[in-house]
């Protein structure tokens, strides 16, 4: 085949703008997985070596959290789910997940809006999901933090555990186009 014939059927051609949202469903799908695991473990427990890291951006409007820990961390924090958290809920209706958590040993009910978290890993499984956040309406661009990768905040919870270099981040910019020249 020529490289002519190639083009026409797409391949190493751009790939065209599409009216199909597929990247908000795939990033929607990702969630759901998400919530489906917050969802069990709030019933169940956490079965033996899960453990889970939620980070979230503390200055989202309908975030609830302590003062002190939002002045520590103003702009993303990353909380673990392991060994000491209590009252873990999913509410779908209003699109929250609530936890019980202690920082420095006193005991804080943390309400997250599912659009503020922006990344949720188990590293038992290797699993890593990392989410764009919208544009708030009631958010100013001073709090908006684009790159969530840009800072490590320190993780927050019943204990700081670090992630281990094996875990491997889905990232949806894999599955975005690509622009001229990005190979």
């Amino acid at each position: 085949m020529s490289d002519d014939h190639d083009e026409e059927n797409g391949f190493d051609a751009a790939i065209p703008d599409s009216l199909i949202p597929y990247d908000a469903w795939i990033e929607d799908a990702y969630r759901e997985v998400m919530l489906r695991a917050l969802d069990q473990v709030g019933r169940d427990g956490l079965p033996d070596g899960h453990h889970f890291y939620i980070t979230f951006l503390t200055g989202w409007p309908g975030v609830e959290m302590p003062a002190r820990l939002r002045a520590q961390y103003p702009h993303e924090i990353t909380i673990v789910l392991q060994h000491q958290f209590w009252d873990l809920k999913v509410d779908r209706a209003a699109q929250t997940v609530s936890v019980g958590l202690s920082f420095g040993g006193v005991g804080s009910i943390l309400v997250i809006p599912v659009a503020a978290i922006t990344a949720f890993a188990d590293p038992h499984v290797r699993l890593a999901l990392r989410f764009t956040a919208p544009e708030p309406e009631a958010e100013n661009e001073e709090s908006a933090q684009p790159d969530a990768e840009a800072t490590a905040p320190a993780p927050a919870g019943d204990e700081p555990v670090e992630e281990p270099a094996s875990s491997q981040v889905v990232s949806l910019a894999a599955f975005r186009k690509k622009g001229p020249g990005q190979g």
